[in-house]
């Protein structure tokens, strides 16, 4: 029996929706867990022949939480099939959509000393209207900055659902 983890550190859910996304188009795993790397207990790891684990990233940075775990977990993720993605919406620009070309893709890759098997970078949303009043005007400010959408009462997701779909077929 093949099992598959598939964990995430989300801010506001959006990552979580993409990890269902990929463990729904999983091919040929007959157990899949998805699980908020939060209440994740790392003694288990060891019941898991492959790891997927995806990150959103809020003003610039992945959760110290998500450091912590892969530099504490290395070897363990090292010796199965694994894979990382990032999720923030500056991949929504296409010269930046790319692990290679990505800033908080290469920027993970210097913080730690994780290589995973397989990269990727998914575009992700903006939900004004669930913010609080602070992260709403200050994602606004960097939304005018980067020339994206700044009403403060829409709702814009740029996941590109099919790269996701080609990730989850060539995991």
């Amino acid at each position: 029996m093949n099992r598959c983890l598939i964990l995430y550190s989300t801010t506001d859910g959006h990552t979580k929706k993409i990890c269902d996304y990929i463990a729904n188009n999983l091919d040929e795993v007959n157990k899949i867990s998805v699980v908020n790397i939060t209440s994740f207990n790392q003694k288990d790891l060891d019941n898991y022949d492959s790891i997927i684990i995806g990150a959103s990233i809020r003003y610039g940075r992945h959760q110290n939480l998500l450091y912590k775990f892969i530099n504490k977990n290395r070897e363990k993720l090292d010796a199965k099939k694994n894979a990382f993605f990032t999720v923030n919406v500056v991949a929504r620009k296409m010269e930046k959509n790319l692990p290679q070309t990505n800033p908080y893709m290469i920027k993970f890759l210097k913080l730690t000393k994780w290589k995973p098997q397989h990269l990727d970078v998914f575009a992700g949303r903006i939900n004004y209207p669930k913010y609080g009043f602070i992260d709403k005007y200050v994602i606004r400010f960097i939304m005018w900055l980067t020339k994206g959408p700044t009403d403060t009462r829409g709702d814009f997701e740029f996941t590109d659902w099919d790269k996701v779909k080609s990730f989850a077929k060539i995991f």
